[in-house]
């Protein structure tokens, strides 16, 4: 005689979900779908333009940086190598995710492959954790360069600028790695939409139908590392900055020391602002659009932004870009 079982509403998921867990990294899914920010054609077609001229103007305008820093050897200090890098690394940072959302909206196709929203999620999480250290490393610079002047020369040398350069890309690399690497042990079964115009690790993880208590943890402690180290030695560096300014008897003095470091600390407030707003919140407060709006601002305003920053604020800056559009006549036969 068989006796027949009957199951609690939802128990068959529970189930799939326990039998996924136990078959390990089984991905039933080959692709995600990125919702985007807009599901209205009319809006989408707005939202291309907007995005590819703000898109051209980062990528344009940070290399026109690039490029004036080269070629103006009064600019040839550690200050502007690492604005240098800042400049390359935006340019990265916004390529790894816009084109493919410009690509989407052309297409009309919002899916990604599982290996493609992986590699995206490597290059986002490696350009955002160099973004994050390459600011720490130019707070550090002001710092020598205001508290230490005598020494400055002698403290920051070009070795020892490329090496911390160095590090910082192949610490962000690991990081990056570690996160990428995790996220291949998931299970993701059914449900692929993400509510985003990028794979957002935090979003992807969430996707999953296998334990995620690993990937937390790694995003807490591996992530919190790449993060928020990099803050507390800003949050250091310019209150010894702010200690010593205050030192100086000169209202001009005082004046100087605040602009040498006026725009990278206005980058580092425009950065940090919105990393904070969307990760650092109550959950009870997030919402998918409000996430959404919140990520457009630090991965596609603030590096739109940053090099107008610099540029603005700096007449060094200004006279190097001037020299790039102004060739002087050569000698006449």
């Amino acid at each position: 005689m068989k006796i027949k079982t009957y199951l609690p509403p939802g128990a068959n998921i529970l189930l799939e979900q326990k039998r996924l867990m136990e078959g390990g990294n089984q991905t039933s899914i080959s692709e995600f779908i990125l919702l985007g920010l807009s599901n209205k054609p009319e809006q989408e077609r707005l939202l291309f333009i907007l995005f590819l001229v703000m898109y051209l103007i980062t990528v344009l305008w940070n290399l026109l940086i690039i490029l004036a820093i080269r070629t103006d050897s009064h600019l040839h200090t550690p200050m502007y190598f690492f604005l240098s890098n800042l400049s390359l690394v935006d340019i990265c940072f916004t390529s790894s995710t816009v084109p493919k959302m410009l690509v989407n909206y052309i297409s009309g196709n919002k899916a990604i492959s599982y290996v493609g929203c992986l590699t995206q999620v490597f290059f986002f999480s490696w350009f955002a954790g160099l973004d994050s250290i390459i600011l720490a490393s130019m707070a550090y610079d002001r710092y020598v360069a205001i508290c230490a002047p005598l020494h400055y020369t002698m403290i920051m040398t070009q070795k020892v600028c490329a090496r911390l350069v160095g590090v910082c890309w192949f610490w962000a690399c690991i990081d990056a790695l570690i996160h990428t690497a995790s996220l291949t042990r998931l299970s993701f079964c059914g449900h692929n939409e993400i509510p985003h115009f990028f794979c957002d690790l935090s979003v992807v993880i969430r996707l999953a139908c296998s334990d995620t208590l690993l990937n937390d943890l790694m995003v807490y402690t591996v992530g919190g590392l790449t993060a928020v180290m990099p803050f507390i030695g800003i949050l250091i560096s310019y209150t010894r900055i702010f200690i010593a300014v205050l030192k100086i008897p000169s209202t001009h003095g005082k004046k100087k020391a605040f602009n040498t470091c006026g725009s990278h600390l206005a980058v580092v407030c425009l950065f940090y602002g919105t990393i904070i707003g969307v990760y650092f919140n109550p959950t009870s407060t997030h919402t998918a659009q409000k996430d959404t709006a919140s990520a457009v601002m630090y991965t596609v305003v603030t590096p739109m932004l940053n090099p107008f920053i610099y540029s603005l604020r700096n007449n060094d800056m200004k006279r190097a870009l001037k020299m790039l559009f102004i060739r002087k006549p050569g000698p006449s036969l």
